[in-house]
């Protein structure tokens, strides 16, 4: 039986996905850009094709650079914090996190600290840590020299460079830390809140512009409790649906509404609290996630 071109696309079409989320922080951005691989694969001469994978890994890496230097013009223009688009990771959308290393690989804190790179150290992290690839092999993809993607490899890796317990709670604790939030939340419960929150806790919201948000991140435990009091007596006439759900490898608050997603809330949890809180308002990024939940239900 002869597999066809699609077919054959089709088996790399995850880890084709994976590679491109992680290079660009959108989901959306991720399955254009391996859509625009397939285009390529389809019109390639297969005889100069020895091994498909790694072709169609270069053609996806090479096509993000191209997607990375024109969004980070877009980025510097965008209204408020910019936040990467949430996935969920439950489903094995990008692939096995059976891992604390691979959890952390796709945290939403991860992406976040990727932001800071240029996008060839950021081809070379994301190659190199999420995928193993040799120093030989990623100096074939980009078409540099080995000894330059060592230099940086190195040099990303100084970049992204955070206290580990940044990384480090379990996913029983992330787990039963977001439950006790959601459960002080649907009881407006602000000491409840307050205790879950380190003093020098932060609140990012990213509406793009497209929803009331936060323009600016909100510091301090005293502050974000006053913002979320507002934020609860908003929710509070509305038929709001609240629910744990595993986003990026962790367990994150997913708020939704007529079973459409408002908004995706991620944590970073140290010693027991919250120390950075993220929610993913703009509903551009959150129709991956729709797509997503609407094929659970299916």
């Amino acid at each position: 039986m002869t597999t066809s071109l699609a077919d054959e696309f089709e088996t790399y079409r995850p880890r084709l996905f994976g590679l491109a989320y992680r290079m660009l922080g959108s989901a959306a951005d991720a399955e254009d850009t391996v859509q625009d691989a397939y285009l390529r694969f389809s019109g390639a001469d297969r005889a100069g094709i020895d091994q498909p994978g790694a072709w169609l890994a270069k053609v996806v890496t090479n096509l993000c650079l191209n997607r990375l230097t024109s969004a980070r013009a877009r980025r510097e223009q965008y209204a408020g914090p910019w936040l990467p688009e949430p996935v969920i990771t439950s489903d094995g959308t990008l692939g096995p996190l059976e891992s604390a290393e691979r959890r952390d690989a796709v945290s939403m804190a991860l992406l976040v600290l990727l932001e800071r790179l240029t996008p060839t150290e950021r081809a070379v992290y994301v190659l190199r840590e999420a995928f193993a690839y040799g120093h030989r092999e990623i100096a074939g993809v980009l078409e540099l020299s080995e000894a330059n993607c060592r230099q940086l490899y190195r040099r990303a890796v100084q970049r992204v460079a955070a206290p580990k317990a940044r990384f480090e709670a379990a996913p029983e604790q992330q787990a039963g830390l977001v439950a006790s939030f959601l459960t002080a939340a649907r009881e407006g419960d602000l000491a409840g809140l307050e205790s879950l929150l380190a003093a020098d806790v932060t609140w990012w919201s990213d509406g793009g512009g497209k929803v009331s948000a936060a323009r600016r991140p909100i510091e301090g435990r005293e502050k974000v409790l006053r913002f979320l009091a507002g934020v609860l007596g908003s929710f509070a006439t509305e038929d709001v649906d609240f629910m744990v759900a595993e986003v990026n490898g962790r367990a994150a608050l997913l708020v939704r509404a007529d079973d459409r997603p408002l908004g995706v809330v991620t944590f970073e949890v140290h010693e027991g609290v919250c120390t950075q809180v993220r929610a993913v308002l703009n509903p551009d990024k959150l129709e991956f996630v729709g797509r997503q939940l609407e094929r659970a239900q299916a």
